[in-house]
């Protein structure tokens, strides 16, 4: 006998395409890459026992384009069962303007119709890590300022005194009157340690503070 006619077949969810997403961040990642080897293929890269200028940026290139081409195959490759997400350009346009004010405050740049200002990475990079940080809407302002304290002094000492790299530390007005006379490895050295100190005390004073709410869904599917 055949099977009633009101019987409901199971019901199999559709299996999902690639993942758009992954495939283009992926490509956008590995493209950046690119651009970085091309910028800095003038400048010497150096050996293992005297690096140069260039070996830092090629080798942090290659580990991006690494993950951009494991970004590529996995989005190529996986298959989800999950409702595809809403695109928004907040994330890429967040993230694009923190790059640009870095390079336009960093130090001073000759552009048509006028010149930008020599901000120094005191200044330029918390600005781009926490305009950046907001492509995240789940960015808390907090969060952003200890991160961007402790990252700055970071570059500080790598860039500027591990490799030699003569970054302006701050605006060359500020820097003349706080450190006349001093070398500049010592005026970074000083700078990285107040920015540190900053970032911890910031971050033991506010630790106490309310977390930030979570909607947390049930198992039957309600709020």
């Amino acid at each position: 006998m055949n099977a009633a006619k009101g019987s409901a077949a199971p019901y199999a969810h559709p299996r999902a395409g690639a993942d758009p997403r992954n495939i283009a961040a992926g490509l956008v990642l590995i493209a950046l890459s690119a651009l970085a080897f091309w910028l800095t293929a003038d400048i010497s890269r150096g050996t293992l026992r005297s690096v140069g200028p260039a070996m830092l940026p090629q080798a942090v290139a290659v580990l991006i384009a690494i993950c951009g081409v494991a970004l590529v195959v996995t989005g190529a490759t996986r298959r989800s069962d999950a409702e595809p997400a809403v695109w928004s350009l907040r994330g890429p346009l967040l993230v694009t303007a923190g790059i640009a004010l870095f390079a336009l405050t960093i130090k001073p740049m000759h552009l048509p119709g006028f010149d930008t200002w020599e901000l120094g990475l005191v200044i330029s990079g918390p600005l781009a890590i926490v305009v950046g940080g907001y492509a995240s809407p789940r960015a808390r302002l907090r969060d952003l300022v200890i991160l961007a304290l402790s990252l700055t002094p970071f570059c500080m000492l790598l860039f500027g005194d591990m490799l030699n790299l003569p970054i302006p530390i701050m605006p060359r007005s500020l820097a003349d009157l706080l450190f006349s006379g001093w070398s500049y490895k010592t005026a970074l050295r000083a700078t990285a340690a107040v920015l540190f100190a900053i970032a911890a005390f910031i971050f033991f004073a506010t630790r106490g503070g309310p977390p930030p709410a979570l909607d947390v869904a049930r198992h039957d599917g309600t709020i």
